[in-house]
């Protein structure tokens, strides 16, 4: 007999992932005139300037925001601009403080977490072992007594934030913290004062316009004509510098958006909404403009069309992406393919690598003739944090490396384009049980099988809604039992189906007290006796499988 088994949580079912629910394209507005940049950068500042004074009387509101408010700001704003210009400015606000929002319960949920583990390991002896789910006590004294000042540090913390959420207060910076900072900071940042203050006026500038269906092209503020011709509506205190009919400034430069173009001429040309935004590179020395729309968010295929033509399992790792190939019935076809990519440098590397390798994986799956890929639904908020996982900086590091959000909105996004669905998948024990079912089976002379590659063969299972479990070759036929329970699995409605399978031994000891059995000594009448119970139960077998 063995002894009791640890429950385990509930699992999911899987989903087919929402397809993106906007788009947004980029051109290098090339062909500008000394002139054109000289109103830009005007206009840009100008507005930038009632943006700042916009976000600050919206933070001042703080929770007694109403329409009032909102319609008397709004008119301040178009004294000084228009009132399209002043629609976009408020909209904008409403946006950075619904997300500075967000980010503020977000950093007291991570406070409260901390708080808990620490108040957790403190109340241990000090050297007690933890276990791989909750960590121990601290190895000594001193780490007691440091990590004792560390929680009532975050427990200060948590009571400031929670008194600033209560009351509405919101602590943002139009251009990013992080750049203002960094003017104390030039020597270490490796830029001068004239550098960081073009980097500055250029985070600050507002030159971006809302889209309005039924106006001509999309938008009447920034106008776009579809053979690229660029014109924008010109704020009145600065309607002198227009060289266009109607307070217009028409620019030198010309945009084709090679990527999606005969999509984004069609919305134009049925007038419907397109929003834009100018922005300059300081870095490369170059002016952009972006156009974005939105797109009505429906579900592209329905999970039993996705399951059709088999899944290719995905696991996400730190360094790459583990990946195989499954048929419909779960079994794996070919060898793993890994796909690599390098999160170290800066953030444009990092997302061009993400970007690179997936790129790499959906063209294999299309090549594989596969209509979904498996993905698991990672969330390492809670296993973040250094309170948790102490000493072990690297582990830490690593866990935090792995790009799950970004990952899952450019996957969703570039997928969609390629006729592919994202079907997300409980992430509860696929490396483990992959690595127990998986990993010595497909391991053979001339391939070595890793605990990655065999828990994308779990995800890929458990998106094809089969259990992760193998199959086991069967019996002899000169044995007993007659070909019987070794090769049947659970069906999709039973309880347990994902768990490891129980011993032989667990299910005749079952099997004998259904039947009011006992055994009081081993005859070979009793070990009949168990083997009949055994042979009589019936599994329901899902298609077949190889072994």
């Amino acid at each position: 007999m063995t002894g009791p088994k640890r429950e385990l949580r509930r699992i999911d079912a899987p989903f087919v992932s929402l397809g993106p629910s906007g788009v947004t394209v980029r051109d290098r507005l090339k062909g500008l005139t000394p002139e054109d940049e000289r109103v830009l950068r005007l206009v840009g500042g100008h507005l930038g300037a009632l943006a700042s004074k916009d976000l600050k009387a919206r933070c001042a509101d703080g929770l007694e925001h109403g329409n009032q408010t909102w319609a008397a700001r709004k008119r301040d704003l178009t004294v000084g601009s228009s009132s399209r210009w002043a629609g976009s400015i408020t909209k904008a606000t409403h946006d950075q403080w619904a997300l500075s929002r967000r980010g503020q319960a977000s950093h007291l949920d991570s406070l409260d977490a901390g708080i808990r583990m620490l108040r957790h390991r403190l109340s241990l002896p000090v050297g007690e072992r933890g276990t791989k789910r909750v960590p121990g006590g601290y190895r000594s004294r001193h780490e007691w007594f440091v990590k004792s000042r560390r929680l009532a540090a975050l427990e200060e913390r948590r009571a400031q934030v929670a008194a600033d959420r209560e009351a509405g207060r919101m602590h943002v910076v139009r251009g990013g913290r992080k750049l203002l900072n960094t003017r104390h900071h030039l020597a270490a940042a490796n830029l001068t004062e004239a550098r960081w203050r073009e980097r500055w006026e250029a985070s600050r500038r507002f030159l971006s316009a809302d889209g309005e269906s039924g106006k001509r092209f999309g938008n009447e503020t920034i106008r776009v004509t579809p053979d690229g011709g660029i014109s924008i509506k010109l704020p009145g205190p600065m309607a002198d510098l227009a060289n266009a009919r109607h307070g217009r400034y028409a620019l030198a430069a010309r945009v084709a958006f090679p990527h999606r173009g005969e999509e984004w001429r069609d919305r134009i040309g049925g007038n419907r909404a397109v929003a834009y935004r100018i922005h300059y590179d300081v870095a490369r020395g170059r002016w952009y403009l972006d156009a974005s729309w939105t797109r009505p968010v429906v579900r592209t295929m329905l999970l039993e069309a996705a399951r059709a033509a088999g899944m290719v399992g995905v696991d996400t790792n730190a360094d790459h992406f583990a990946a195989w190939h499954l048929d419909r019935h779960g079994n794996p076809v070919g060898n793993p393919h890994r796909f690599r990519y390098d999160l170290t440098g800066t953030a444009t590397h990092r997302d061009a690598q993400v970007r690179h390798a997936i790129t790499r994986l959906l063209h294999w799956a299309q090549k594989c003739g596969v209509r979904a890929i498996g993905l698991e639904n990672l969330d390492f908020t809670a296993e973040t944090t250094r309170e948790k996982h102490g000493r072990r900086k690297r582990f830490r590091q690593i866990v935090s490396g792995i790009p799950t959000g970004r990952l899952r909105a450019r996957l969703v996004s570039m997928a969609a384009e390629l006729d592919l669905v994202i079907v997300a998948v409980d992430p509860a024990y696929t490396s483990r049980w992959g690595a127990q079912h998986w990993q010595k089976p497909l391991a053979t002379p001339t391939r070595k099988t890793t605990r990655h590659d065999s828990a994308a063969v779990a995800i890929g299972r458990r998106a094809l809604g089969h259990p992760i479990r193998r199959r086991t070759a069967p019996p002899h036929d000169d044995r007993s039992d007659r070909r019987g329970h070794r090769t049947a699995q659970a069906g999709t409605g039973s309880r347990g189906r994902e768990e490891t399978r129980r011993p032989v031994t667990d299910r005749a000891h079952d099997a004998r007290a259904r039947a009011g059995t006992t055994r009081t000594r081993a005859t070979s009448r009793a070990s009949t006796t168990v083997r009949d119970a055994r042979s009589d139960q019936t599994w329901v077998q899902d298609p077949l499988l190889i072994t």
